[in-house]
């Protein structure tokens, strides 16, 4: 294999040290959207409904929101999930918009509010993973780079590296280029949804990594460990159901 295309989110924030992000094109709409049979939205569907996701990190922001609902986890490509909706196995369900995107899927939905559902680092991307000594074939993959893209994820990424997250700890983050700054807004919650943490920083476009890390920090400084304790042991109860 020359080189590997992925959904960004899921590459991992340290990679083998013959292996290298070589390419990241630009990034897709980042947020969630809610999806129903009759276009009702997260915020009028009736009371008990059962809303299906794949991330517990969505599963927790739904409970935020609307706490008499139900929540499982759903199983599936997209094109299935949104199949269980259609056939009333779900009433709803929450996934990126970027996979309806790139499948050019003809499906009405609604899109959620990044501020209540900030999504996983990386979402919304794609990476291109090649090995470090194909000079060549890196040159070429950086004809498709996207330079504001590849900000915004390398703080993502820092960030994730620095508070430990990606499987191991849901975070909700997202970058972007805001005026001539790079501005990451983080949130962060407990297992439960009744405490969560935020924090918003900028910095210089030039200077991703170190804005990642500036975010990570004052997270631990608030607590972000009390507030990550339970979350290992659920997330594995969780991918295991």
């Amino acid at each position: 294999v020359d080189f590997a295309v992925h959904s960004l989110k899921d590459i991992p924030a340290e990679l083998p040290d013959d292996l290298v992000l070589a390419c990241i094109p630009i990034r897709e709409e980042a947020n969630d959207v809610f999806i129903t049979n009759d276009g009702t939205t997260l915020n009028t569907i009736k009371k008990g409904a059962l809303i299906g996701t794949s991330s517990l990190r969505r599963a927790v922001q739904i409970i935020r929101v609307r706490p008499d609902l139900v929540v499982k986890p759903i199983r599936g490509n997209i094109e299935t999930r949104i199949r269980k909706v259609h056939d009333g196995e779900f009433d709803g369900i929450v996934l990126a918009q970027a996979g309806i995107s790139r499948l050019g899927l003809d499906v009405k939905f609604q899109k959620l509010s990044m501020d209540t559902f900030p999504p996983s680092p990386g979402q919304g991307a794609l990476g291109i993973v090649s090995r470090k000594d194909n000079a060549s074939l890196i040159e070429l993959l950086q004809k498709i780079e996207d330079p504001e893209t590849r900000n915004a994820i390398e703080a993502e990424r820092s960030l994730s590296m620095f508070v430990d997250s990606g499987c191991r700890f849901p975070v909700g983050a997202f970058a972007h280029k805001d005026n001539d700054r790079l501005k990451l807004k983080v949130i962060v919650y407990s297992i439960d949804g009744s405490k969560s943490i935020m924090v918003e920083k900028d910095s210089e476009t030039s200077k991703a990594n170190d804005l990642g890390k500036q975010v990570a920090t004052e997270l631990k400084e608030k607590g972000i460990a009390d507030i990550a304790k339970d979350w290992r042991e659920k997330v594995e109860e969780w991918n295991s159901k």
